[in-house]
């Protein structure tokens, strides 16, 4: 089982001059501990959900360049971009140049967005939840073309390029994966099917997950996909350091459904540097041997 650190929180330490230093050591503990992955959200405004809309939050993809120069070996994605907040040939311009200069370490994570007060409130569109998924699929397939040997036009209901220009090609091969995020059974987890290289799922529980699954194993089955092929990986919902043993026996749950990537998320109020060193401490070294 891989461990992936999900970033979503600037507002500890309070200092906004501390931001950078604190997620510059996060990620240095990060990757020292082993960790897969390094992710961050794709918002501007803090989800009501979380804190108030007012906290500190830092544009995504800026910050993962800035991640990218502090590590060698982590995986970087958002999770995830919201479909809405940028044009998909400047999207897929936008994750290749973190791949190229991160070293082939870049991971399109991609969903349907849905937070409309930062929306609103930035003048983004609001459109439809069909038609974001419309723009979704869009997207996707624009993103694929463009890291392709085609170079030609694309024409979709939403989006008309005359030319998928991307030079120079990302370093991955045989391009930056695609990362899915959400467990919609109709259309999220359909998409998951079509396009992806990976699905993210909610950790609510291994029950909920499994039913996820089975779902997608359906669309794959639908699709003529291998399901085998879709890396699946979770955000996890219980707390990681609360429970150390708890944590760990729903890990292994999950790897019995085929999890292979979980990612935790630093408590709120916490520092992350110290949360991070705790997970890197407490539990890399035993999820590890999970699987």
């Amino acid at each position: 089982m891989k461990l992936g650190l999900h970033y979503w929180n600037y507002s500890t330490p309070a200092d906004p001059a501390a931001i950078a230093p604190t997620l510059a050591e996060t990620a240095r503990i990060a990757e020292q501990a082993g960790l897969s992955s390094f992710t961050v959200m794709d918002h501007y405004f803090q989800m009501d959900a979380y804190g108030a809309a007012d906290e500190p939050m830092l544009e995504g993809y800026t910050t993962l360049g800035y991640v990218a120069a502090k590590t060698e070996r982590m995986t970087l994605g958002l999770m995830v971009t919201g479909v809405m907040y940028r044009y998909p040939g400047l999207l897929a311009k936008i994750v290749t140049t973190l791949d190229v200069l991160s070293g082939g370490r870049a991971r399109l994570g991609i969903g349907a967005s849905w937070y409309e007060r930062e929306q609103l409130g930035l003048g983004v569109p609001v459109v439809p939840v069909g038609e974001r998924f419309e723009r979704l699929e869009e997207t996707l397939q624009i993103c694929l073309q463009m890291w392709s040997d085609d170079n030609g036009p694309y024409e979709g209901r939403h989006n008309r390029l005359t030319e998928t220009l991307c030079v120079p090609a990302p370093l991955s091969r045989p391009r930056p994966p695609i990362m899915i995020g959400g467990g919609g059974e109709k259309k999220t987890l359909l998409l998951v099917a079509r396009y992806a290289d990976a699905c993210n799922l909610f950790g609510s529980s291994p029950a909920d997950i499994a039913h996820k699954l089975d779902v997608l194993r359906a669309h794959c089955d639908a699709e003529g996909r291998d399901y085998s092929s879709v890396e699946k990986t979770v955000l996890a919902v219980q707390p990681a350091l609360a429970d150390v043993d708890a944590f760990l026996a729903g890990a292994a749950e999950y790897a019995k459904l085929g999890v292979t990537e979980l990612q935790v998320m630093p408590e709120p109020g916490r520092s992350p540097v110290e949360f991070t060193q705790e997970i890197a401490e407490r539990v890399a070294p035993r999820l590890a041997a999970i699987g």
